[in-house]
């Protein structure tokens, strides 16, 4: 995972609530390889039927080009508990996720994809969505570091974290990283429980 710390980008917009997992990348697509999931983000809602762009959706409007911030409704990711969902989102290029609540098993899937998923408080990300809509491409700036989101107009508010996942995200460590660098000591620990074992060249008594 690239390692987040603080990202100030274009944020997006979408106030909906309930916006599910299959909404953001349609199961039919869940076969496919991980090459290039982007593609796939919130499909049936950016093309029409003939595959053509739905000029109103808002990833299609010009000045959300480049989004990395996602300021999102309440119940983000609710739905079936697909990891794709946030391969999806990752792959479009968001690494961040703003709302005052999501799907519990997006949550944490979101963490072990390297996205940040931060709760606010609805009344503010209720204000930050009205200015993205009246400014778009307006840019939003999050800090992992010290908790916090800064809205185009200067407001700033925290968000909380838990310690363990807020260091992985710093560090761009998923869970099989955060194995191999305790290496040394499954190592030494397999060391000192090699001799306690039964040898595997005992014979066996009929």
């Amino acid at each position: 995972m690239q390692p987040l710390e603080r990202i100030r980008a274009v944020a997006v917009p979408m106030p909906e609530s309930d916006i599910n997992t299959d909404q953001i990348v349609p199961g039919r697509f869940m076969h496919k390889p991980r090459e290039d999931y982007g593609r796939y983000c919130f499909h049936d809602l950016r093309f029409d039927p003939q595959g053509k762009p739905r000029p109103a959706f808002v990833l299609n409007r010009p000045a959300y080009a480049g989004a990395r911030i996602l300021v999102a409704g309440p119940n983000f990711g609710c739905g079936s508990s697909r990891e794709h969902a946030v391969f999806t989102l990752n792959d479009y290029g968001f690494r961040v996720v703003l709302a005052p609540s999501f799907g519990d098993i997006f949550f944490n899937n979101c963490f072990q994809n390297g996205v940040l998923p931060a709760v606010l408080p609805a009344e503010f990300a209720a204000a930050l969505q009205a200015q993205l809509r009246a400014t778009p491409g307006a840019e939003v700036e999050v800090d992992l570091a010290g908790q916090a989101v800064v809205a185009p107009d200067g407001t700033r508010c925290s968000f909380p974290i838990d310690t363990f996942r807020k260091e992985r995200l710093l560090q761009g460590h998923d869970e099989l990283d955060l194995t191999l660098s305790l290496r040394p000591y499954i190592d030494a620990f397999e060391a000192r429980q090699r001799p306690l074992l039964p040898s595997t060249d005992t014979p066996r008594h009929p």
